[in-house]
């Protein structure tokens, strides 16, 4: 390194950039009412025609009425009743004469040489260029788009990688709620009154985060516009409360993020504060809101645990204090998650409780294992029983006579220590020992375990495979479509013992 290159890496770093280098300047640039030129009659020019019609230019397209796509055919048609229609076609080649009083021109180029002709000819009028997928031809670009007008959000990656840039727009897609656009324009609509109302500083910056705050939380309903500027008077008239919390009880799935809902993946980003299951994993963690406080409430059988009314008094108490609280709860929360004593103990209080479900445990061990629980050759039913009480065994009040039925699929959930006791009662009330059985262990994590085999194996199978990750046990001739996978064997012939299956 020169002497001049060591002085240029100390003034750099004395003094950093404000901004790192940008490779496109993003702008949003109002068409409204104003004149476009688009030269070309492809299927990607017509996409351009439609985005332009969509922000209020008046488009004039210049093309051979012969050489016209089926889709600019039908948006021209759509076009023709109106008294000043914002498309209009005009049946000839582009020349030198229609850039004047033009914002922007587009063109779809075979060559580069018409490329460049048409470059130069709108650059020669002061008029910005884009030539469709020629990047060397372009003043501007077009980024991916997410559309919630007034919310409009686009992505660029300079031309490098506009796959990327689309699978970017898909994710943002399911992070925003449908009714942001709804919300967006209520903001719009009633700006001028709250700034008429509110101080600026901290009172508007106040009123606008909770705006925000129900934003990610709720649709809007009828009237909300009108309360909301009622609520600001009051607000600046001194008459502000504690602000109402609110918990939400939402379903992590089995453990994989990626089968999060849409609607708990906004509920964990907006939330204040996470009370999470020991079960949850990392990966559905990371897509919580980086401010978010979170407290680990797990409870793990044989492992000391925290106590059910701890959990609801915690969660009593913070939404209370005006936060957005998120129960997480491994799988469903409506499905061996306590979450009935949780909902009437936040109902009691008086605080409002949303749920949002997750995809429990059995359907994801019958995904991944590619098993319908209701095979129509094999189970009409199924059945989802829990595989320990509060004393850690076999509940008193099952029916074991009815379980015993093979014909119907039973998947016990935390039944790893009981899964001698499971298949003892079920024997003795008459269910072969051959019925089809199986056993996942950590569904969806990247530590899984499968076994397959008959009901009178899953025992020995158990102690193998281990008690340290959650399990779940299916029972049943639905299960006999597992055993006819590859990779399914019987019991070793000289141990007794199960050998290993596919993912064991």
């Amino acid at each position: 390194m020169t002497l001049s290159q060591v002085h240029e890496a100390d003034r750099r770093t004395a003094h950093p950039a404000r901004m790192e280098p940008l490779a496109k300047l993003p702008v949003f640039y109002s068409l409204a009412g104003r004149r476009v030129v688009l030269a070309g009659c492809s299927e990607g020019a017509a996409w351009k025609a439609e985005l332009l019609v969509a922000c209020g230019a008046m488009v004039d397209v210049y093309s051979p009425l012969h050489e016209l796509s089926d889709t600019f055919r039908d948006m021209l048609s759509a076009e023709g009743d109106k008294t000043e229609p914002a498309l209009r076609h005009h049946d000839s080649p582009w020349h030198i004469g229609i850039f004047e009083n033009a914002a922007i021109a587009l063109a779809d180029c075979e060559t580069d040489d018409e490329a460049k002709a048409f470059y130069c000819a709108a650059r020669a009028a002061g008029v910005p260029v884009n030539v469709i997928d020629k990047p060397a031809f372009c003043d501007f670009q077009f980024g991916s788009i997410v559309n919630r007008s007034p919310v409009v959000i686009a992505i660029s990656t300079d031309g490098a990688a506009p796959i990327l840039a689309q699978a970017i727009r898909r994710r943002i897609e399911t992070l925003l709620p449908p009714a942001l656009k709804t919300w967006a324009e209520i903001a719009q609509n009633i700006r001028d009154a709250i700034n008429r109302r509110l101080q600026p500083g901290t009172e508007r910056r106040t009123f606008w985060e909770a705006f925000v705050d129900r934003v990610f939380r709720e649709a809007p309903v009828d009237g909300v516009a009108e309360r909301l500027v009622a609520d600001a008077g009051r607000a600046a008239q001194g008459s502000r409360g504690q602000a109402a919390g609110i918990v939400t009880l939402v379903g992590a799935g089995p453990g994989d993020a990626e089968l999060l809902t849409l609607k708990a993946v906004r509920a964990l980003q907006a939330a204040d504060v996470i009370l999470f299951d020991d079960l949850v994993s990392a990966d559905v963690l990371e897509l919580a809101r980086r401010e978010a406080k979170r407290m680990l409430v797990g409870k793990r059988g044989g492992r000391e645990s925290c106590k059910q009314e701890d959990i609801n008094a915690t969660m009593i108490a913070l939404a209370k204090a005006g936060k957005r609280v998120v129960r997480l709860k491994s799988g469903d929360p409506m499905i061996f998650g306590r979450a009935g004593e949780e909902i009437r103990s936040l109902r009691s209080e008086g605080i409002p409780v949303e749920v949002v479900p997750g995809v429990t445990a059995a359907t994801a061990m019958a995904a991944r294992l590619g098993v319908s629980l209701t095979h129509r050759d094999h189970a009409q039913s199924v059945r989802f029983v829990t595989g320990h009480s509060r004393k850690g065994e076999l509940p008193a009040d099952i029916n074991w006579s009815t379980l015993a039925d093979p014909t119907v699929t039973t998947v016990f959930y935390m039944g790893g220590r009981t899964a001698p006791a499971i298949t003892e009662r079920l024997t003795a009330h008459g269910m072969p020992a051959a019925t089809p059985a199986v056993i996942v262990s950590a569904i969806a994590r990247d530590d899984e375990q499968r076994w397959i085999g008959t009901l009178g194996e899953m025992p020995l199978a158990m102690a193998r495979i281990g008690y340290e990750n959650p399990v779940l046990i299916g029972i049943g001739d639905a299960f006999v479509e597992a055993q006819r996978q590859p990779g399914y064997v019987d019991l070793d012939p000289e141990t007794a013992q199960p050998l290993r299956r596919s993912g064991v």
